[in-house]
């Protein structure tokens, strides 16, 4: 594992909470903060290191302009959000440029914030550079041409597709708070910290509807799907994001990544941590196919589709591969598109307006704690800045 020095880090010191605490939604409000600031320190992680050559990001030649919108029934304002939805962090990247950059609750251009369920947008966007490399052959091969460990398992008979959909079939229940779903079942064996443990689990579990049938939200597909990232390229998730899009494109800071065991895999599903300019050059990565200097890193027309709503999630909403696709006809005709993670943090990538944004959201419990609504927010910001930027 490589380790990392944490000594300068401006957070260090600080109390932290407890996982299942956190999971619970019981963590009172400045405790989250400092959790969420130092998730290095709840597992062991392995370094993304920085680039030699930071992608700069200079400050556009206009400020986001005051904003007021309509969402449930009630006007709000900019300020409102950053309120009401207890934001700590905020970007608004227009054709590559800062128009609005704002930290909370102490958090500074130093903090590294957890990304929980971005994540898994970071580990579907590695699974199309590895089809881009030829690592994988095909989005339609089945899971155990990699993972021959899961023959006989659920997953037998289970696409590669079919896991970036989560239409697997396989039985989930992802209740954060039920102490006794499959989602804190998972949470368990990540805090055992036994290698492969979590995998060994997805194999226990029975298959309840034909595969591509049914689609049901399940972070444990996601630690299928980085196993076979893992497999397909030889590299652990964060030296194969590192060596592909970490350093190429110039991110500025190193970024950590939990493991399921000291020196073992990444959690392909939550973990991620990075500083907030470097969540946006990822989403102007993303923004731009995944082009380095001219060198296409994903197969062409890849974010379209991973963004894109490939199946509806239900009671979620429309959904691509490990991204949510849009969900309004604006939304829908920008082609927008968002990472999104429990307590509230998002990266909303708008090819037609050109815009990235990132979210950092202390919020109280893992879901449904927002006052404002996060999309009417984005699109609220869509309309507010130029249609060109600069």
């Amino acid at each position: 594992m490589d380790q990392m020095n944490f000594h300068d880090y401006p957070h260090q010191q600080e109390a932290i909470g407890q996982l299942n605490d956190m999971y619970d939604g019981t963590l009172p409000a400045m405790l989250a903060v400092q959790t969420f600031r130092n998730i290095h320190r709840l597992f062991p992680v392995r370094r993304v290191t920085a680039s030699p050559q930071p992608k700069r990001l200079p400050t556009a030649s206009y400020a986001l302009p005051e904003i007021v919108f309509v969402s449930r029934q009630r006007q709000w304002t900019l300020e409102d959000y950053l309120h009401e939805n207890r934001v700590t962090g905020l970007l608004v990247l227009q054709n590559g440029k800062i128009v609005k950059e704002h930290y909370g609750q102490g958090n500074t251009d130093q903090t590294r914030w957890m990304s929980m369920s971005v994540a898994k947008s970071i580990t579907s966007t590695l699974a199309g550079v590895a089809l881009k490399e030829g690592k994988i052959g095909s989005l339609d091969d089945q899971v155990i041409r990699y993972l021959p460990a899961l023959q006989g398992t659920g997953y037998d008979g289970v696409s590669l597709r079919q896991v970036l959909t989560m239409s697997s079939g396989v039985r989930w229940n992802e209740t954060y708070t039920d102490a006794t779903s499959d989602r804190r079942a998972m949470l368990t064996r990540q805090l055992g910290q036994q290698a492969g443990s979590i995998l060994q689990y997805m194999g226990t579990l029975p298959r309840q509807a034909r595969p591509g049938s049914v689609t049901n939200y399940n972070t444990g597909e996601t630690q299928i799907l980085g196993a076979i990232v893992e497999a397909a390229t030889g590299q652990h998730l964060a030296d194969y994001l590192c060596e592909h899009i970490w350093q190429p494109y110039g991110m500025a800071d190193d970024a950590s990544w939990w493991l399921d065991s000291p020196e073992g895999a990444e959690i392909g599903g939550s973990g991620f941590s990075a500083t907030l300019r470097d969540y946006g050059r990822f989403g102007l990565y993303c923004l731009e196919n995944g082009c380095i200097n001219g060198q296409e890193t994903l197969p062409v027309g890849w974010m379209q589709e991973a963004g894109g709503p490939r199946v509806q999630m239900p009671g979620r909403g429309p959904y691509g591969y490990m991204w949510w696709g849009p969900r309004t006809p604006q939304s829908t005709a920008q082609q927008a598109y968002l990472g999104k993670g429990i307590f509230g943090q998002y990266l909303y990538i708008n090819p037609t307006a050109n815009l990235v944004i990132v979210v950092w959201s202390a919020r109280a419990k893992p879901v449904e704690s927002e006052v404002i609504d996060d999309g009417d927010f984005f699109e609220a910001v869509v309309k507010a800045c130029p249609p060109h930027g600069d």
